[in-house]
């Protein structure tokens, strides 16, 4: 009779991905808002979780201090259910080093 070992599966252990973590530079934390201005322009939420991911990669209480607001305020400002005014935007964009900029569509809108 030939004896069967089972084998025990090995569990895989997973981590949540956090952008924030290889944000490393001013280029790569540009060229990230870039994208998102670029590959979803009416997903506002998402562009403000976009800053919210640059500004934890900077520093979120630095960030804040820059831009004139409180840390909680800043975190709720930029988080998934937050709805910054464009005011908050600016200040947060300019507290990171970085600058919204506008061009031409074709089509109009």
């Amino acid at each position: 009779m030939t004896k069967v070992v089972a084998k025990k599966a090995r569990a895989t252990k997973t981590t949540p991905y956090d952008v924030s973590e290889h944000l490393r530079t001013p280029e790569e934390m540009a060229a990230y808002l870039d994208a998102w201005l670029d590959e979803a322009p009416d997903d506002a939420a998402g562009i403000a979780r976009a800053l919210g991911d640059i500004a934890r990669a900077k520093g979120m209480s630095q960030v804040a201090k820059d831009a004139g607001l409180s840390r909680e305020s800043l975190y709720r400002a930029l988080s998934a259910e937050g709805n910054p005014s464009f005011a908050t935007v600016l200040k947060v964009a300019k507290a990171l080093g970085v600058r919204l900029h506008a061009h031409a569509v074709s089509g109009g809108a």
